[in-house]
């Protein structure tokens, strides 16, 4: 398994890449309400990467048609925007990608429309937490099975959720997907070492209730076999050269959420 190894400059772009989305699903979060269509919420994202200077990794990627994927309720992942329109305590995930100078980013983030649910809110809570687990056990040195471990193992700690199983995290450079594989389940201590210049999309996807899913007849749009709600967390984050972590796609580079773990972020990409 041949990893994507890259230099400080490309970090450096990739981090571009990562903050348009970043400032991308924010602006999205932000129209995030009763009665708007998901594919206004596509039009605002489509509009928002043209703005920044970059394109967009989801359009035309296996022909696939938006520049977002807008997921609701029983919608884990990849569901297609549209002219559905969101309903007062939805749950919406909303993955997003774009490329600058060649280099790609990718995150995602799930939100629930008002009223919010407390079971809901706390079935996001879990999912984004084992989010920060993952790349907290997936530092220099750690196997690359490390950080699906560390996501499960907090996840089942904190109540019963299905945990997807065949989707996962990625390996992220000048394509969006490349090695490794990164399951959000499984025991440690195997697969490729991580090391410097080597980044990951890591992304916990979970249920209310079983981990089986579907495809509809879109071909794409990922829903549970058992109706059960689920929320989907993603940022790309790297191993800078001088060995630290550093998250391309949060604003401060994961500095904060990290130092609860006791890890410092890279100084390098800042």
């Amino acid at each position: 398994m041949a990893i994507q190894i890259k230099t400080l400059d490309q970090l450096k772009s990739m981090r571009q890449a990562n903050l348009l989305v970043r400032s991308t699903l924010e602006l999205v979060r932000a129209n995030i309400k009763a009665g708007i269509t998901t594919s206004a919420l596509d039009a605002i994202a489509e509009a928002n990467i043209k703005r920044g200077g970059g394109i967009s990794n989801f359009k035309g990627y296996h022909g696939y048609p938006a520049v977002i994927c807008v997921s609701v309720n029983d919608e884990i992942v990849h569901g297609i925007p549209g002219d559905r329109m969101l309903m007062p305590g939805d749950i919406v995930s909303v993955d997003c990608g774009a490329i600058i100078d060649g280099w790609h980013g990718d995150a995602a983030f799930t939100v629930i429309v008002d009223p919010i649910n407390s079971e809901h809110a706390k079935m996001l809570e879990v999912c984004e937490e084992s989010l920060w687990h993952g790349i907290t056990a997936g530092v220099m040195g750690a196997k690359i099975s490390d950080i699906g471990h560390a996501i499960e193992k907090y996840i089942n700690s904190q109540g019963e959720y299905g945990i997807l199983r065949e989707y996962g995290g990625h390996g992220i450079g000048n394509a969006m997907h490349m090695e490794p594989h990164i399951l959000n389940f499984g025991k440690a201590g195997h697969g490729p070492t991580i090391e410097a210049g080597m980044v990951f999309a890591i992304e916990p996807m979970i249920t209310l209730g079983s981990e089986k899913t579907r495809v509809l007849e879109d071909n794409w749009t990922v829903v549970t076999q058992d109706k059960s709600y689920g929320a989907h967390f993603e940022n790309s984050y790297c191993i800078a050269p001088d060995g630290k972590p550093f998250v391309l796609s949060v604003e401060d580079g994961g500095k904060a959420q990290l130092a609860r773990f006791g890890i410092e972020v890279s100084p390098l990409l800042s």
